[in-house]
């Protein structure tokens, strides 16, 4: 019971910069892996050929490996030592963690949506382009709500990875759960304990995102019978099953 006493605050602390890399990774991430869904669409064979050798190099390294690249390996460039906002960026063990788990989600999430955007009914999309819907409107109102739906799923499971993948932000410094945990293991030398409870602690933190992304998922679909519900569901069970 001390021990609880003494670990539990202690790692409440680095549940809020867990949180803080979670959210500013998943706003970076989302919107390049949009950008990248759409440089993967497109007919430029430039744009779609950077989009796709992007994707297969952050999917196909360790995210460990690409954290120690970034605030081990970038700062022995000159061209990094010598211009002030890009090693401000790097000089950070935080900052850096959250470009190593940004681009890295950002990559996911880009195949993620492409395969949302390429489940859109043909029929739809040029419906709505025989209404005279400009290619922005379009995207707007048809091919990106249709595509978030069916993607939901998978990029929840994604959100649950970049939750678990700042873990490995303690590696370079940054004090988050794993972080503090290993100071009180050090301290304590109650190893089991100490990370029995950080454990539960991101327990608590996915269960509550899977919560939120079911609710969200259900608003969603709010309009769709109920056999699409449950076929949408069993696509979810799928994609967690692969996970």
């Amino acid at each position: 019971m001390d021990l609880i006493q003494l670990a539990v605050p202690v790692l409440l602390k680095g549940l809020w910069v867990t949180a803080a890399l979670t959210l500013v990774s998943v706003l970076i991430g989302f919107n390049l892996g949009l950008g990248l869904a759409l440089m993967r669409l497109s007919s430029n064979r430039l744009l779609s050929g950077f989009a796709k050798y992007y994707s297969n190099v952050f999917r196909g390294t360790p995210l460990l490996v690409q954290i120690f690249l970034f605030y081990y390996g970038l700062g022995q460039l000159p061209l990094i030592k010598d211009n002030a906002a890009l090693w401000w960026v790097i000089s950070d063990g935080a900052r850096c963690a959250v470009l190593a788990l940004a681009l890295n989600t950002a990559a996911y999430t880009s195949e993620i949506l492409r395969g949302g955007l390429m489940s859109v009914p043909v029929g739809l999309v040029e419906a709505a382009q025989a209404c005279g819907m400009s290619r922005i409107l379009l995207f707007r109102r048809i091919e990106f709500p249709l595509a978030i739906r069916q993607a939901l799923p998978a990029y929840g499971n994604e959100l649950i990875l970049i939750v678990k993948g700042t873990s490995l932000a303690s590696t370079i410094t940054v004090l988050e759960i794993t972080g503090y945990a290993k100071r009180l293991m050090s301290q304590t030398f109650a190893i089991f304990e100490i990370f029995a409870i950080a454990g539960v602690l991101y327990l608590v933190i996915n269960l509550l995102l899977i919560a939120v992304i079911r609710s969200v998922e259900h608003f969603l679909m709010r309009h769709e019978s109920t056999s699409d519900r449950k076929s949408v569901a069993l696509r979810q069970n799928r994609s967690t099953a692969v996970s």
